[in-house]
């Protein structure tokens, strides 16, 4: 049974699946009789600014939780604030504040920053001797955090681009005439999104012709040379490449068309135009119509194309973290290990943020061949069980119906 009350935030970019996890946390928490659950608006930022809500006034029945569920992006607002290091008066004020309100139990939503936030407040916590037990709950389309064999949040976004990708395959095959389209995918080390392009391929489809991660160095002028290639013995060639893909002096391909990028409090450079670019250069090289098609934000919370395994797993997470703090957990993180593939079996555990924080996870290069060009089987093998299954949104007016805060 909980002693005290809850609060839970949301970090980073949002996801199509993040909002389950924070109903599993809601669920969990409300089951083992927490008092009040609260929300941060805007994640560890509204905190600070003591901008809280409770949760069980906007999510008063079953059937609100369920549709939080099936809701994309982050229900509480997210934000992407980076707490300094080793500052204390910062630490004590927010310790100050969850005292206010009798906050017993922290649980933060997001990637690899987000559990930065866990690991300082879990120190501090412990410095001082609190009692007030800090647990992360993971999220991330990129599916780099460290540990764990997934995160939710990727598979969904791993469905959506197979998916779109073959409609777009489609697209591409119309016309007779020579044609190059490149699908620029999230990604700024982690190659895990971009990697999802192999899972277009299929008896129906005849899947994307090159892939491209970060994981390896980019040559420009092999791909240009490699795709003419291709192009002497197809008219209409598809490629997936990574926003984030670097040539071998250390800069982002998409450099070349950026003049000023945007950096956050993290020190991430905005990333896009990779597309662009690179048709820009083929179509100066090899003198043909080339399209770039970026994804960008509609990979992540395209929740129509959701995976249930996703959705499921997500909620697990949220009750996961709410179950080993109810038992005197602190600075830990829930990660998954998957025990099987075919059938696959997962099983969910906790781990000492310390060695998730601030670590970044990339796709094996034993799973990147061809030359660096393609993605194995192996990859496919990993990623199919991740995508599966539907849970329909409800519908009205013949649109998908959210809930909103």
């Amino acid at each position: 049974m909980m002693k005290g009350n809850v609060v839970v935030g949301q970090s980073g970019g949002p996801t199509s699946v993040i909002n389950s996890s924070l109903a599993g946390v809601f669920q969990a928490a409300k089951n083992l009789g927490a008092n009040k659950i609260y929300g941060m608006v805007h994640g560890i930022k509204g905190l600070l600014d003591d901008n809280l809500v409770d949760l069980g006034e906007k999510l008063k029945s079953n059937m609100d939780v369920e549709l939080l569920k099936r809701t994309p992006s982050s229900f509480l607002g997210s934000c992407r604030y980076k707490l300094k290091e080793g500052d204390k008066d910062q630490y004590a004020k927010i310790l100050e504040i969850l005292n206010k309100h009798d906050i017993k139990y922290f649980f933060y939503i997001g990637g690899n920053d987000s559990m930065d936030t866990i690991k300082q407040l879990a120190a501090y916590g412990s410095e001082v001797g609190s009692d007030i037990k800090f647990m992360g709950v993971p999220k991330t389309i990129d599916n780099d955090l460290a540990v764990t064999d997934h995160t939710p949040g990727f598979g969904s976004a791993a469905k959506y681009i197979g998916s779109t990708l073959k409609e777009v395959i489609r697209d591409a095959l119309v016309y007779d005439t020579k044609n190059i389209t490149v699908v620029e995918i999230m990604g700024r080390n982690a190659g895990w999104l971009t990697a999802a392009a192999a899972l277009a391929k299929g008896p129906d489809c005849e899947g994307v012709d090159m892939i491209f991660v970060p994981e390896v160095t980019f040559d420009i002028d092999k791909f240009v040379e490699k795709t003419a290639k291709i192009q002497e013995t197809k008219n209409n060639i598809v490629i997936a490449v990574s926003e984030g893909i670097k040539t071998a002096d250390g800069k982002y391909v998409c450099e070349a068309s950026q003049a000023n990028a945007f950096v956050d409090s993290f020190g991430h450079k905005a990333l896009n135009g990779t597309a662009r670019f690179l048709c820009d250069t083929l179509a100066a090289k090899l003198g043909c119509k080339t399209r770039p098609v970026e994804f960008s934000t509609l990979q992540r919370c395209g929740a129509h194309l959701a995976s249930a395994t996703d959705i499921s797993e997500a909620f697990l997470a949220g009750g996961k973290a709410v179950e080993a703090a109810d038992k005197g957990e602190s600075g830990k993180v829930v990660i998954f290990n998957r025990v099987s593939s075919d059938p696959y079996l997962m099983i969910p555990d906790i781990y000492d943020v310390n060695a998730i924080a601030n670590v970044e996870k990339t796709v094996p290069k034993e799973w990147i061949v061809d030359d660096n060009t393609n993605i194995s089987d192996e990859f496919v093998k990993y990623a199919k069980p991740l995508i599966q299954g539907e849970l329909p949104a409800y519908m009205v007016d013949g649109l998908p119906t959210h809930i909103k805060l």
